[in-house]
């Protein structure tokens, strides 16, 4: 019965915890990041009748403290007291004296659970024969017999917002994410890496993302740690990929891949915890396809599809990806307050406009743009969008088709949907040219991405150029790493 050896030992390896209340199992393997003595799982009541397994961090957790005096939030509110939280979070709470149970999952999916009920479905396969994933936002009452959602913001019904667009409100809403006020404070890891920040960067010899990071680290005077890998290592860590975040979709892979790679080489230096940026071209509009959105109305929808499809995507790469490995991502740009802020500012100052010199993500690009005290090099700031699995090297996903060309089987075992520069399928509409140019891939933005796909027309089709200079040995290397301070 327990999670080690279900195969889950790698999202918690530093403790194992099991409970049995009659039929009923809580099994829990713990990633400890604050107070790593003690907090281990389950967790109970004062009189051990109701007990929790949980995977994640209430960043309100103090203001709930003071909010209640006995702290009993379960018993005074019942299942209501979900929507009080504010953090990242999953949980299984039993209540062993009518031995119903409750299982939520924070907003936005970034912690999963897919009754049997676990973050990954690696842990249910012996028994399970049919499998849905639980969605993000919602809770299940043993009591009801049924989902439902708990998280409802303003935005979620996708109704057209009128608040005009105040750079300082929007920078100020960043800046009170209450994850900065918790991140490392008070704990082990605070102590071993100092007050010094430490940046991570990933990516092929010579790739954009590397010199831009470079840039960034030596602006900002962090601790820089730079990770190369070859297109090699990328498709010898497939399968192992693909076995982690638990999908075939070929956008996550391509950007799950490096990630996974990266995530290996941040544990082994003893780091538990990284802060990760996804969600903010989902909230702002920030992939290259929306330069062709057809009007405001439009635009706000779609990143309303996007944000409530992160569950399958992005959040499912950072959650897995990462704890593959036993290391913990959060995700500043997806803090509930944030979101509602961001998402009621009206959508005709998110569109892209060239002739205006607006950009993709230009209004939280020009909320960051101090004169005074900058915080980064404005050639940074203002730099083109690049998809993660573009930024570590355009030779990666050049490489992943020509490694596919040879194996065609592999590819025609890939599920997928039409998009192009990872938009959604209604999305594709917006340009007729599209429908012959489905990739995923953000150069397939063509006349928009400055290093688009070389146009070559097979059948009447527009297909991408593929660089035949890429390494594809037998021989399994091992990704380099080199550390600057």
């Amino acid at each position: 019965m327990t999670l080690r050896r279900r195969g889950l030992k790698h999202r918690g390896p530093d403790w194992s915890g099991l409970y049995q209340h009659g039929d009923c199992y809580l099994a829990h393997q713990r990633l400890a990041i604050v107070d790593p003595a003690s907090g281990d799982q389950p967790l109970y009541n004062e009189d051990k009748k109701i007990v929790v397994t949980v995977n994640g961090e209430i960043y309100n957790h103090e203001e709930l403290r003071r909010s209640l005096s006995n702290h009993k939030f379960y018993e005074e509110h019942g299942e209501n007291f979900v929507d009080m939280l504010d953090g990242i979070f999953s949980f299984v709470l039993l209540d062993t004296r009518d031995n119903s149970f409750l299982v939520a999952v924070m907003p936005l999916g970034l912690l999963l659970c897919s009754v049997w009920i676990s973050s990954e479905l690696k842990g249910l396969h012996d028994e399970c024969e049919h499998f849905e994933s639980f969605p993000p936002g919602h809770l299940y009452s043993s009591k009801s017999g049924c989902l439902r959602r708990w998280y409802n913001p303003p935005w979620f019904s996708e109704a057209i917002p009128s608040t005009p667009y105040d750079p300082l409100v929007l920078r100020r809403a960043f800046e009170n994410v209450r994850l900065w006020k918790l991140t490392l404070a008070g704990t082990k890891a605070a102590k071993h890496w100092g007050a010094q920040l430490h940046s991570f960067c990933v990516g092929l010899e010579g790739s954009p993302d590397l010199k831009a990071a470079r840039e960034v680290a030596d602006y900002l005077g962090t601790v820089h740690h730079e990770f190369h890998f070859t297109v090699q290592d990328g498709i010898d860590a497939i399968e192992d990929v693909i076995y982690h975040i638990e999908t075939y979709d070929v956008t996550t892979i391509r950007a799950s891949t490096p990630m996974f790679l990266m995530s290996r080489k941040i544990k082994s230096l003893g780091v538990k915890m990284v802060i990760s940026g996804e969600g903010s071209d989902e909230i702002f509009g920030g992939y290259l396809y929306f330069h062709k959105a057809p009007n405001k109305e439009e635009f706000h929808r779609e990143t309303c599809r996007k944000i409530k499809a992160l569950h399958q995507y992005d959040c499912l790469r950072a959650n897995k990806a990462t704890s593959a490995w036993g290391l913990e991502a959060r995700i500043p740009f997806l803090d509930k307050e944030f979101i509602n802020v961001a998402m009621s500012i009206d959508p005709e100052w998110k569109m892209i406009k060239p002739e205006q010199k607006s950009i993709e993500k230009w209004i939280l690009r020009r909320a960051f743009d101090d004169e005074k005290q900058p915080y980064l090099p404005k050639h940074i700031l203002y730099r083109q969008k690049e998809q993660f699995s573009d930024g570590v090297g355009y030779s990666w996903i050049d490489g992943l088709k020509a490694h596919a060309d040879l194996h065609n089987s592999a590819r025609l075992s890939v599920p997928g949907g039409a998009s192009v520069a990872c938009s959604t399928a209604t999305a594709v509409e917006w340009d007729a040219a599209w429908s012959k140019n489905l990739d995923p891939s953000g150069r397939a933005a063509i006349g928009v991405h400055n290093s688009a796909y070389e146009k070559h027309l097979v059948n009447g089709n527009l297909t991408s150029k593929i660089i035949d200079s890429i390494p594809l040995t037998n021989g399994v290397g091992t990704p380099g790493l080199a550390i600057r301070s």
